[in-house]
């Protein structure tokens, strides 16, 4: 899975990203994504062609926290990504 090419990313202030669509995405999203500093490293992972279980071990590297917790957090900013139609997968 990856992040649509029409979403595109961009660094805002502390570590946070904010993304949007563009193009023909823009019928489907037309609101602004505000990624925290976990989410803006899931939204970097998204930049290539990745896995669930990759994003998770990505974190795990990046904050001192428990790998299930990582795991929920994941999942949950995918099935935010899921339901605005903003993956490929």
């Amino acid at each position: 899975m990856k992040l649509k090419e029409e979403y595109v990313v961009y660094d805002a202030k502390d570590g946070e990203k904010l993304a949007v669509a563009t193009g023909s995405e823009i019928e489907n999203f037309s609101g602004l994504l505000r990624a925290n500093e976990a989410a803006s490293v899931i939204l970097d992972c998204l930049a290539t062609e990745t896995t669930e279980e990759h994003i998770v071990d990505v974190l795990a590297q990046e904050f001192d926290a428990p790998r299930e917790t990582l795991a929920y957090d994941v999942a949950n900013v995918l099935d935010t990504l899921r339901s605005i139609g903003a993956l490929e997968e």
